[in-house]
């Protein structure tokens, strides 16, 4: 009997019972692959899971960068998108290193009159441990500033202070720059200008990868806003501020520098010094004798209690191989200015820049905020090209315009002025430093006596072509 066509389809030719059989090798073929990489992928889990115990820090997506093309974004090519454990500039800001370092030791004192030992070691260490910080290390700032604990007296005190913070913020975001604001007494016998030390001195603890601490005082403004320290210029030294060697060396005058102002390294040497330099201070037992030590050596001192000021210029005098040769006095530019020689010029400093601008298309290009620095150096190169310097008003004025003698948080000032003359003052400043910042947003203050007011501004300005329209902005 002829086999049915169902038997013959289940049956099958020896052919396809070759076939069948080879299907079946090729099935089991795969599944085997299929278990070996999920026994494989379980395995590295089992072992991962395990690893997150044992390394708390350790982070699946730690140091992962992928480019937007690779996503199938729609930006430029080579974009990279940084993990959210990465701050700016590639820093590691999600975790800490597991090695212990001189944060573990409890004998570490934050508090000025417990000296620090071998601190340029141990900031070394710290770095090797946080590498990610270890690049542009040399030349990395933190602009240090504060004020009084309590509200201000003087009725626009506090407003006063706003601005000056916001100048602050402003010049440290142009640069990149790290902003510590201080409202309490680190010491509470260090009062007065007394207290920037002890702020310093724990600033650096808190921050070693920041090679220079940058003090400003409270009632001090960044008015080229943008400068940019030469700090290959201070290779060596571990201490700059603004004065005059004839009048340290020969007159040996108390208003031959100002204390106010000044760059100071993170490194041992600086360690030391701020120890010596607070032993001169109001919780020192020999205060009293400080102040009358001073008053001998500086005649033009003009009251009789030891101050920072006079102490500083006394080391640099008097001890001067251990500490004097490694202060830096500039002088080559304004790091730090008296208001009453500066803010009348500062008419003169906004002429000379739109002057240059004109002069230099490059200069009045518009651009990004974060490059604020190219235009800086090119500006630089202009002035020394030209043999301009900052004592007239050579092109952006001083770096920094300081209000020695106003107070505007208590309302006191020097008698050799009135108030009025202060606060106008320091509107001024501010308003002008402000015109700078706000460039790069497409606006600028008509009028320097009102800081309410702005305009936005044309395309090109200042171009040649519209110079009658250039003498009604910013005057």
């Amino acid at each position: 009997m002829a086999p049915s066509e169902e038997h013959t389809q289940l049956q099958g030719s020896p052919t396809s019972t070759k076939n069948l059989n080879r299907n079946k090798k090729s099935a089991s073929f795969i599944t085997d692959v299929f278990l070996f990489i999920a026994g494989a992928l379980a395995a590295c889990l089992l072992v991962w899971t395990f690893w997150s115990f044992v390394n708390p820090y350790a982070s699946p997506g730690s140091g992962f960068t992928q480019s937007v093309t690779e996503r199938g974004g729609d930006l430029d090519s080579g974009v990279a998108l940084e993990s959210s454990e990465r701050g700016g500039g590639g820093l590691e800001l999600g975790s800490d290193a597991e090695e212990r370092t001189f944060y573990d030791d409890p004998e570490l004192s934050y508090m000025i009159g417990k000296p620090v030992k071998d601190w340029d070691e141990k900031r070394r260490f710290w770095l090797k441990s946080h590498p990610s910080f270890a690049g542009g290390a040399l030349e990395r700032v933190m602009v240090v500033t504060g004020s009084q604990p309590g509200p201000c007296k003087n009725p626009i005190g506090d407003h006063l202070l706003l601005r000056f913070f916001k100048n602050k913020v402003d010049y440290c975001r142009i640069h990149g720059y790290d902003l510590f604001y201080n409202n309490v007494l680190l010491h509470p016998e260090m009062s007065s200008f007394w207290a920037k030390l002890p702020v310093v001195r724990a600033a650096m603890l808190a921050h070693p990868e920041t090679e220079w601490i940058w003090w400003v005082d409270s009632d001090a403004l960044f008015t080229d806003m943008e400068f940019k320290p030469p700090f290959q210029k201070y290779e060596g030294f571990n201490f700059v501020v603004h004065g005059w060697d004839h009048l340290v060396y020969e007159n040996r005058s108390w208003t031959s520098l100002n204390a106010g102002v000044f760059l100071i390294r993170n490194c041992q040497w600086s360690m030391d010094f701020m120890e010596v330099w607070a032993r001169m201070g109001p919780q020192s037992p020999e205060y009293a004798k400080w102040g009358e030590i001073q008053r001998s050596i500086f005649k033009d001192k003009l009251f009789p209690a030891s101050d920072d000021q006079a102490g500083l210029i006394y080391l640099i005098l008097q001890e001067h191989e251990k500490w004097g040769k490694r202060i830096f006095l500039e002088h080559d530019f304004y790091l730090e200015s008296y208001w009453v020689d500066m803010v009348s010029k500062l008419q003169n400093f906004t002429q000379a820049k739109q002057k240059a601008e004109q002069d230099d298309q490059r200069l009045r290009r518009r651009h990004a905020e974060k490059v604020t620095e190219a235009y800086g150096a090119r500006r630089a190169e202009m002035v020394k090209d030209a043999g301009l310097g900052y004592d007239f008003g050579g092109m952006s004025g001083p770096v920094i315009i300081h209000f020695t003698g106003c107070e505007p948080c208590t309302g006191n000032h020097n008698e050799l002025y009135n108030g009025a003359s202060c606060w106008d003052g320091m509107n001024r400043a501010l308003t002008f430093a402000d015109n700078q910042v706000l460039r790069n947003y497409g606006f600028v203050h008509p009028d320097l006596s009102n800081s309410a007011s702005v305009s936005p501004l044309p395309f090109d300005y200042p171009a040649p072509a519209k110079e009658a329209e250039n003498e009604t902005l910013a005057t």
